[in-house]
């Protein structure tokens, strides 16, 4: 029998943002959390510890010096070469502002119990941490994931960095080559550049962040180039040897001189040594994804999973959709499930890519009926005075409802959340056309496109009766 102090109402196995958004919430309404985790400094995750803060804090140290560069244009010099060390120093300051809440000590004073080490499933409701057991009516995984190695030969003559280590650079390479033509890799290069590397990124694929409308991959390619950040794509790394690698593309061998390597070329789930096989949760055919239903549920009906782990979309606010719709079902008989139709992603470069809703794609794929409408951020008078390009694309259905798009212009972030909100709440474009927006703000991007679609719909017939209608009423 195992110890009454042992027993939990809720297991959370991993720290991160998911992990911690249930377990703060179970502890807030009184139920008895147990919270695991490989460390102290683990708590917090993959992006307080490796992803988005600190690589958001180094993106605006290098936006702020390339700012300086820019400034010569107007009669100023700027001299001097970036210290690396003081860039990862303000980095390391901002992680420990917010590491002051996240950590071991603070959800112990909260009344949670954590126990710092590795975790393994001794049956289908018991963890064993520290050699110790623990059961719980549920258990949630939150285990996260890690950049995948990068296998090449050569590659012991040359510093490779990757998210988990990037952040501990001492020295700031002069030719910097980037492996992966993802968001991590875009972000950081595009960084890198502008505090002073020069920055070539190696692509297998035909597009750079191929996750995104066609339009934005064209786009960001033309704005990383204008930077003089050289690009290649359908491009293969074969091996790296004297100061250089060799990379095959569709025109034959290429030499690219590198001083140091970032390797973006994917993730892999945390999940090896949790011994998921003792609590009845099966693995995908490959061993390399635990098989998740719409729910997140394992194959364990009383283990969940949120984050990386879950599959699907890889991002912190992904995970805390996920803790919502655990927490839901913890509290109802009727489950709901997991819905991404309404979410939304930043990819934080210069100028930013906000995406939401569904895409082209998606709405092909199930047969909606949409229409594209567009308007050009350097066309706007806040992108003229302020000298910037972007564009914002939506995708419009029956009725003027709004259902997705893509929205490229500085500060892209903070304006999505407009458009995210019309969308979820099923507003049409009517709605955000009438809606009045202070001049000149960039978020009147929105109007503009709105305006557009208003006029797409003004028809002649529409026209004649207006006309008709003015000469009797005005």
């Amino acid at each position: 029998m195992k110890k009454e102090s042992n027993r939990f109402d809720i297991i959370v196995i991993g720290a991160g943002s998911g992990g911690l958004n249930i377990a703060g919430f179970a502890n807030r309404i009184g139920l008895k959390v147990l919270l695991i985790d490989k460390s102290d400094k683990s708590i917090g995750g993959d992006c307080l510890n490796h992803g988005c803060v600190p690589s958001k804090a180094l993106i605006h140290v290098a936006r702020e010096v390339f700012a300086g560069k820019k400034a010569e244009q107007f009669g100023l010099s700027v001299g001097g070469t970036v210290d690396i060390q003081k860039v990862m120093g303000y980095v390391k300051e901002k992680q420990d502002i917010i590491r002051e809440h996240e950590n071991a000590d603070h959800f112990i004073n909260l009344g949670m119990t954590v126990v710092l080490g590795t975790a393994e499933f001794a049956d289908r409701k018991t963890v064993r941490a520290g050699g110790v057991d623990y059961s719980a009516k549920n258990i949630v995984i939150a285990t996260g994931s890690r950049p995948r190695t990068l296998v090449l030969d050569g590659i012991q003559q040359v510093p490779v960095y990757t998210n988990e280590t990037v952040f501990d650079m001492k020295v700031l390479p002069k030719r910097f080559v980037f492996i992966g033509g993802g968001p991590i890799s875009i972000e950081l290069g595009q960084a890198f550049s502008m505090l002073g590397c020069a920055v070539t990124i190696v692509h297998t694929g035909e597009r750079l962040l191929e996750k995104e409308d066609p339009q934005v991959s064209s786009f960001m390619e033309a704005e990383l180039k204008s930077l003089g950040i050289k690009v290649l794509l359908s491009a293969k790394t074969k091996k790296f040897e004297s100061s250089e690698l060799v990379v095959i593309v569709p025109s034959g061998e290429v030499r690219v001189p590198a001083d140091a390597l970032f390797a973006g070329i994917g993730r892999v789930l945390n999940i090896e040594g949790l011994q998921l096989e003792k609590a009845g949760i099966k693995l995908s055919p490959d061993k390399n994804k635990i098989i998740v239903d719409e729910f997140l549920r394992t194959t364990n009906k009383h283990v969940l999973t949120v984050g990386d782990v879950a599959g699907g979309l890889q991002f912190t606010h992904a995970a805390e959709l996920h803790a919502k719709v655990v927490i839901q079902n913890f509290f109802i008989p009727i489950k709901k499930k997991l819905n991404t139709d309404h979410f939304g992603w930043v990819t934080y470069t210069s100028p930013e890519v906000a995406t939401f809703g569904l895409s082209s794609a998606d709405l092909k794929k199930r047969g909606f009926s949409f229409q594209e409408v567009s308007a050009s951020v350097s066309e706007d008078d806040r992108g003229i005075v302020g000298g910037s390009r972007g564009f914002l694309k939506v995708f419009v259905g029956n009725k003027g409802k709004l259902l997705g798009g893509t929205l490229v212009a500085p500060h892209a972030g903070e304006i999505v959340g407009e458009l995210m909100l019309a969308q979820s709440k099923g507003l049409t474009m009517v709605d955000l056309f009438n809606r009045v927006s202070p001049y000149p703000t960039a978020s009147r991007i929105v109007r503009a496109v709105a305006g557009k679609y208003q006029t797409q719909k003004l028809t002649r017939r529409a026209s004649r009766i207006l006309k008709i209608l003015y000469s009797l009423f005005a």
